[in-house]
């Protein structure tokens, strides 16, 4: 039979508000435990089927009688709110009584298809390879793992990155130049805090960076963007000294930036003494040729690189990182608070272990050709619409642009038939004027088996706005 003791440390917790003080051999002490545990049922905190601590062990932790919370238990189900069985412990029954009302939060509502951006198909998140890592991550770490520790990230991660982005991406680095962060967004937001106002931005771009920047108070000014990406030249005509740019697949048009612009947007950073922040937006998913290297590669010194988990695993990781220049390390982890508490040390780990044993290669090999296969089919699907389609070379989005006029009626009835896409009118800055009209479809997000009937509904929509050439 337990003591006492090792009953207690072997039962559930449970809180109870109890209006009232217990003492030891309290009268009333078994009402107001009969009311709190009543009340805790009625409004649903204690959910059907919850089990309930031995009475000695809640005596315990309340400082009563073990036989007062009996009884307090023996009332419950006799009311019908509690059953009991010897050896099995007294739980919570369903009772057909109304409970009080516990309001919740409506969910946004779910579309039937979703095609916007921002989201690979995480159907094919590599669970087994990922917990495998996880397991060798765990049981090799040291106990010093699990505390805060160097707030640029785990010196695993730092390594595996370096080594990993200097082989893929031609980005020069070291793990003493690389900081951690949850995501590209929050990236963003740093390097704001770090650099003030204004930041120039591409007139087309992903709204939750200006979003992100506009509520740390930092402005962002619009530069033009053309068939050859940003065009660049017009950073001479701001105020800016620093521009956040997406050389490697602009997003939405899809384009790389040309060589000669790249050439340029570097000695913009020399000439003014101002930095370039490099989104490196799908620089893993190209289909054409061999992905166009990092812009760092050409001056680290000028050069902020960006990247992160989200597009190639999955955006819940919240896993991101900068590769600085070594004299702006401090003033970012100043920014940042000094610590490192933004991405927990064990999904660290975890990444540090997926890239090392090739994991990550073999995961983006087999998703880019899942991904080519997807852009072929949605292509061939558009053919006899009114449209035109960028972005084929890389990413997991294709913009297509649209008739004078025609794409809020798109977006409306995209929306009434339950697809999820972006209008091109969202990715355009406040301040770069008007554009043509067209809409963002990420063919990467849904999963394998839905992506058929995603095409279709998409298709189902141009016919209806009468799209056919």
């Amino acid at each position: 039979m337990n003591s006492p003791v090792s009953s207690w440390a072997n039962s559930r917790d449970l809180h109870l508000d109890l209006r009232g003080a217990i003492t030891p051999g309290a009268r009333g002490a078994r009402d107001l435990l009969t009311t709190a545990l009543r009340d805790a049922v009625r409004s649903g905190r204690l959910a059907s089927g919850t089990m309930l601590p031995p009475s000695r062990a809640l005596a315990a932790d309340l400082g009563v009688a073990r036989n007062t919370v009996a009884e307090s238990y023996a009332d419950l189900v006799a009311e019908g709110w509690l059953a009991s069985r010897q050896g099995a412990g007294t739980w919570v029954v369903d009772t057909a009584a109304s409970p009080a009302p516990i309001r919740r939060r409506t969910a946004p509502e779910v579309p039937t298809h979703d095609l916007m951006p921002g989201s690979p198909d995480v159907s094919a998140f590599p669970r087994d390879a990922w917990l495998a890592a996880t397991r060798r991550a765990l049981s090799t770490a040291p106990s010093e793992a699990l505390r805060m520790g160097d707030p640029r990230g785990r010196p695993e991660l730092r390594d595996a990155l370096a080594a990993y982005l200097g082989r893929v991406r031609g980005v020069r680095a070291s793990s003493e130049s690389i900081v951690v962060c949850a995501g590209t967004r929050h990236a963003v937001e740093i390097l704001g805090c770090v650099f003030g106002t204004p930041i120039a931005v591409e007139a087309y771009g992903l709204f939750l960076f200006r979003d992100a920047l506009a509520a740390r108070g930092v402005a962002t000014t619009p530069i033009g963007v053309d068939g050859h990406g940003a065009i660049v030249d017009e950073l001479d005509h701001t105020t800016a000294r620093a521009a956040l740019l997406t050389p490697a697949h602009h997003f939405p048009h899809g384009v790389p930036l040309h060589p000669a612009r790249r050439k340029a947007a570097v000695d913009w950073a020399h000439r003014t003494d101002g930095y370039l922040l490099e989104d490196d937006y799908d620089g893993e998913f190209r289909y054409d040729r061999q992905p166009v290297g990092a812009l760092q590669g050409l001056d680290p010194d000028r050069v902020v690189y960006l990247g992160s988990a989200s597009k190639s695993l999955a955006p819940a990781l919240r896993l991101g990182w900068m590769v600085l220049p070594d004299h702006l390390v401090d003033r970012v982890l100043a920014a940042m608070g000094g610590q490192q508490f933004y991405v927990d040390a064990i999904t660290q780990l975890t990444m540090a272990d997926f890239i090392a044993h090739g994991s990550y290669d073999r995961h983006i090999r087999r998703m880019r050709l899942s991904y080519r296969r997807r852009r072929d089919r949605l292509v061939h699907a558009l053919r006899p619409y009114d449209v035109t389609v960028t972005g084929l070379p890389a990413g997991l989005h294709l913009l297509l642009t649209l008739p004078d006029g025609t794409e809020p009626e798109v977006v409306r009835r995209a929306a009434e038939a339950g697809v999820a896409l972006a209008g091109l009118a969202r990715m355009r800055h406040p301040g770069a004027g008007p554009g043509p009209d067209g809409i963002v479809v990420n063919f990467g997000t849904p999963a394998e088996h839905a992506f058929a009937g995603a095409v279709d509904a998409l298709c189902s929509v141009l016919s209806d706005v009468q799209m056919t050439i």
